[in-house]
C-alpha cells in the first residue's frame, strides 16, 4: 500500500547525524554498562554460589553473543532496515506484532530509566536516609528533577548527546575495573571456596541458576543499541562491528565483578547488602573509601547509560512512526534532529513508572525485573527474523545462502535462549507485561485510522484478543494478590 504523506504539521526530517565506529561502540557500551553492573554481586548471591554463578555467565554469554550476531548479521542482510529490533519484527511478522515489538523495548527503556534513577537516590540514601531505597516522596521527586533535566538536555541536540555519551563511558568503566582489580587483590580464597557451591539454597542448581537469568537479561540491555541507532550511522558495517566489539567488552567486565566478589564476603552477607551491593563489597574489601569510590562511578555510569537509554527509546518510537506504525505526531523532529515528541513521550512513561515504585515492595528489583520481561518479545521476534531469512531469504536480503549455514545456527541458538528467558522471567512477569503491552494498541488503532485503513485483520485481531486477556488475567492477579510488585 502507498504510504499517505505527513500532516502538515509534522516538519520535514532533516539528514540523520552520521556517528562513527567508536561512537556507536560507546553506545552499546554506555547502554549496556549502568545500574545492572553495580547491583550484580547481591543478586546473584541470593541465588547461588559460585559455581552457579560461572554456569549462567556461560549461558547468559552464549546467548547474548548469539543475540549480538544476530543483530550483526541482520545489519548486513537486510539494510534496508532501520531501528533494528522493531523493524526485524515488522519485517518478518507483520505491523502488529512490529508495533508490540517497537512498544515492548520503548516501553522497556523508559522502566530501566526508572531502575537508574531508583538506584542513584538508594546510593545517596546511604547518608541521607531521607531518600530511603530510593522510592520515598522525597526520592521521587528529586530523581522526577533529574528525568526533565535530561529531557531539555537531550532536546538540544542528538549530536551533542552522543558526544557526552562517550566521555561518560570513558570514565564510568575506570571505578568498575578500578573494583575488580581491588577485590582480586583482596580475594580470601577460604571464602571463595566456601561459597562455592551454594548449598545453602533450596532448589536444584538449574533452579538457582533459573533465577539469575532475569539479572543478565537487564545488564546485557542495549547490546542491541547500534542496531536501533543504524540511521546515524557513518558505515552500515560499523553497526555490526560496534555490536560485537561492545558485547565483548562488557562481557568480561560483568562476569569479573560477580565472581570475585566471592571472595570477599559469605554469600548469606553479599545477599544482604544495600544496593549497590558493589559499593559494600568494596568497602569491605579496602575500606570506607571504597564505598564512596564506587558511590561516585555508579552516579557517573547511571547517568550515562539513562543518556543512550533515552537516545535510543525515543529513536524507536520516532522510526516507528515514520513507517506509520505509530500516530504520525510521534515523526516530528527539530532542525537538530531530536524526535522531541517521542522524547516526550518517553520521559512521561518513566514519570509514571517512577510514581509507581512507591507502591512496590522492591522498587529496583521490580523495574530491573520488568524491563528485562519486556525486552524479551521484541528480542524473540528478531531472534525468529533471522531463522526465517536464514532458512529462507526473502528477496531484500543480502548475501547468505539457505540450509546449516553460520546464520542458521547463530538464529537457532538465539531463538531458543529468549524462549527460554521467557520461561526463567515467570509467568508473573509475563503478565505485567501484558498490562503494558494491551492498552497501548490504541497508539497502532490511531495510526490505522490516519491511513484510512480498517484497524485490525482478522489475524491482528486473534493477537489482539490473546493481549487483553493476558493484561485481564495480570490485572486480576494483582487485585487478589495472586502476583504482587
Amino acid at each position: 500500500m502507498e504510504k499517505t504523506s505527513p500532516d502538515a504539521g509534522a516538519s520535514v526530517s532533516p539528514p540523520a547525524a552520521k556517528l562513527t565506529l567508536f561512537t556507536l561502540t560507546a553506545m552499546v557500551v554506555g547502554s549496556m554498562v549502568g545500574a545492572g553492573v553495580f547491583s550484580l554481586p547481591r543478586r546473584f548471591a541470593a541465588e547461588t554460589g559460585v559455581a552457579g554463578a560461572l554456569i549462567a555467565w556461560l549461558v547468559a554469554g552464549t546467548g547474548m553473543l548469539m543475540l549480538a550476531f544476530v543483530f550483526q548479521r541482520l545489519a548486513l542482510r537486510r539494510p534496508d532496515l532501520d531501528a533494528g529490533v522493531y523493524a526485524y519484527a515488522k519485517a518478518g511478522f507483520g505491523e502488529y506484532l512490529g508495533f508490540f515489538s517497537a512498544f515492548g523495548y520503548w516501553a522497556s527503556a523508559c522502566v530501566g530509566n526508572v531502575t537508574y534513577w531508583v538506584l542513584i537516590m538508594s546510593t545517596i540514601g546511604a547518608i541521607a536516609p531521607a531518600l530511603g531505597d530510593g522510592d520515598t516522596l522525597l526520592a521521587v521527586a528529586l530523581s522526577s528533577v533529574g528525568l526533565w533535566a535530561f529531557f531539555l538536555l537531550i532536546r538540544r541536540g542528538v549530536k551533542e548527546a552522543a558526544a557526552i555519551n562517550q566521555i561518560v563511558t570513558v570514565a564510568k568503566v575506570v571505578p568498575i575495573l578500578v573494583f575488580v582489580l581491588l577485590a582480586l587483590f583482596c580475594l580470601d580464597p577460604q571464602v571463595f571456596a566456601d561459597n562455592w557451591g551454594g548449598a545453602d539454597y533450596a532448589g536444584s542448581l538449574f533452579d538457582q541458576v533459573r533465577g539469575t537469568m532475569l539479572a543478565t537479561v537487564f545488564v546485557f540491555l542495549g547490546v542491541e543499541g547500534a542496531s536501533v541507532y543504524s540511521r546515524h550511522a557513518k558505515k552500515r558495517s560499523d553497526v555490526g562491528r560496534a555490536t560485537i566489539l561492545g558485547f565483548v567488552s562488557v562481557f568480561c567486565v560483568f562476569a569479573s565483578v560477580t565472581i570475585v566478589s566471592y571472595g570477599i564476603l559469605p554469600m548469606a552477607e553479599i545477599a544482604e547488602l544495600r544496593q549497590p551491593s558493589m559499593a559494600g563489597v568494596l568497602e569491605e574489601a579496602v575500606g570506607t573509601w571504597g564505598k564512596v569510590f564506587v558511590s561516585v562511578g555508579l552516579i557517573v555510569s547511571v547517568l550515562g547509560a539513562y543518556l543512550a537509554w533515552t537516545l535510543m527509546a525515543a529513536e524507536v518510537l520516532f522510526v516507528a512512526a515514520k513507517d506509520e506504525d505509530m500516530p504520525r505526531f510521534l515523526s516530528r523532529s527539530t532542525a537538530e534532529d531530536v524526535p522531541v515528541p517521542a522524547l516526550l513521550m518517553t520521559t512521561v512513561l518513566s514519570q509514571v513508572v517512577l510514581v509507581i515504585t512507591m507502591f512496590s515492595d522492591n522498587a529496583f528489583n521490580f523495574a530491573l525485573d520488568l524491563t528485562s520481561a519486556l525486552t524479551l518479545i521484541p528480542f524473540l521476534l528478531a531472534a525468529a527474523f533471522a531463522l526465517k531469512i536464514a532458512v529462507r531469504p526473502d528477496g531484500r536480503t543480502v548475501g547468505g545462502g539457505t540450509g546449516f549455514s553460520g546464520d542458521l545456527v547463530v538464529a537457532v541458538l538465539a531463538t531458543v535462549y529468549t524462549a527460554f528467558l521467557l520461561y526463567a522471567a515467570g509467568l508473573k512477569f509475563v503478565l505485567v507485561s501484558f498490562i503494558f503491552y494491551a492498552p497501548a494498541t490504541v497508539l497502532f488503532v490511531m495510526a490505522r485510522r490516519e491511513q484510512g485503513r480498517r484497524p485490525f485483520s482478522p489475524r491482528e485481531l486473534i493477537i489482539l484478543a490473546v493481549s487483553v486477556v493476558g493484561a485481564v488475567i495480570g490485572v486480576v492477579a494483582l487485585a487478589v494478590g495472586w502476583i504482587s510488585l
